[in-house]
């Protein structure tokens, strides 16, 4: 079977398991671990920021992220397609009392014209405004990749009003890998315009476990307390570390493979009668496929796939998304793309 739901379903390599296997282990709650302080001197100094503090998950991280920024009765600006917002259970509101203000974008990031005209002025009948989130690559608008000339833009004006910035970049080794010069380079560039940010190790990279969020060292220190409370100060955690730092050292340049094969896919996709590509682009590594309704629906075509051995998932009812990863060969794509046009029949 071919799996395309997400790059999560990666499995950790045989080189992977055994740096995993052979790494040096203390408690981190008591900061004995020194394969997790390895990886967060590591995350720090690559996304430029003081400090950087493992978790169990992007969804932590991101709502750790939004915790140091805010209290009960704030609230934050954000895309109304982003994860946090969309994909994270309203965590923000479960956890913290903090709500969330989604404003529309055309492709993941809103205007400054949009965030002026939503903040709001001091009043006690209104939440204070505290934080801009942003995600990229952004995941329901199809891996896209945010101008960098605009995210620096919105985020000099959230600081010009007074407001904090957090990126989810949970896929940002993408966007740093796909644009054009050195991937760290990038990386640093495209973190400097915030405060604080949130990246994954379990998709794209491949490690089994773990995201991480940087940010300025008093900011970090308050997550790692938070964490705390919501039960992620683990013990002998290097050993999922080891994965996360095995990823960092060999399997971020490979993600332009990824990129390449979801691009073969795209393609595929945009040449064949009844199928179009989200925004008519193809970013990094995922592909949504825009169904024609004449054809089918999502799930009748993601059925028809999986009789072909390709599983896809389904974000809307006439929207399939495939997202390449490792463990998808140039094989296994041309299949996919087999398997696609017969599903149409």
């Amino acid at each position: 079977m071919i799996d395309l739901r997400s790059d999560t379903v990666t499995r950790p390599t045989a080189a992977m398991r055994e740096a995993m296997a052979a790494a040096p282990v203390g408690d981190d709650v008591f900061g004995d671990d020194p394969t997790v302080f390895e990886l967060e001197e590591q995350v720090a100094d690559l996304l430029g920021k003081e400090a950087a503090l493992f978790a169990p998950s992007g969804t932590m991280t991101n709502q750790l992220g939004v915790r140091v920024h805010c209290q009960p009765g704030d609230e934050f600006f954000c895309d109304s397609q982003c994860h946090i917002y969309y994909y994270e259970q309203g965590a923000y509101a479960q956890l913290w009392g903090v709500a969330a203000h989604p404003l529309p974008s055309s492709a993941g990031l809103p205007s400054i014209e949009t965030l002026e005209a939503a903040l709001r002025p001091e009043n006690i009948h209104y939440p204070r405004t505290k934080v801009l989130c942003v995600e990229n690559t952004h995941n329901r608008y199809g891996g896209a990749i945010l101008p960098e000339a605009d995210v620096v833009a919105a985020c000099a004006w959230a600081h010009s009003v007074g407001l904090k910035t957090h990126l989810d970049g949970a896929r940002l080794w993408n966007a740093a890998v796909a644009t054009e010069g050195d991937w760290r380079a990038n990386l640093r560039r495209q973190c400097d315009p915030f405060d604080t940010v949130s990246v994954c190790f379990s998709k794209g990279l491949g490690a089994p476990v773990g995201s991480a969020l940087a940010g300025p060292a008093e900011l970090i220190a308050t997550a790692r307390r938070v964490r705390k409370a919501l039960g992620g100060g683990w013990r002998q955690a290097g050993i999922i570390a080891a994965g996360a730092l095995y990823a960092l050292q060999h399997q971020v340049t490979r993600l332009t493979q990824d990129h390449a094969r979801a691009t073969k896919l795209a393609n595929a996709a945009q040449h064949t009668q009844g199928l179009s590509l989200l925004g008519d682009r193809c970013d990094t590594n995922l592909v949504v496929i825009e169904i024609d309704p004449a054809i089918g629906t999502a799930a009748e075509i993601a059925a028809r796939l999986a009789h072909h051995g390709v599983l896809v998932s389904q974000p809307s009812p006439h929207r399939i998304r495939a997202v390449t990863h490792h463990d998808v060969n140039d094989a296994d794509i041309d299949h996919v793309i087999e398997s696609l046009v017969a599903s149409l029949h």
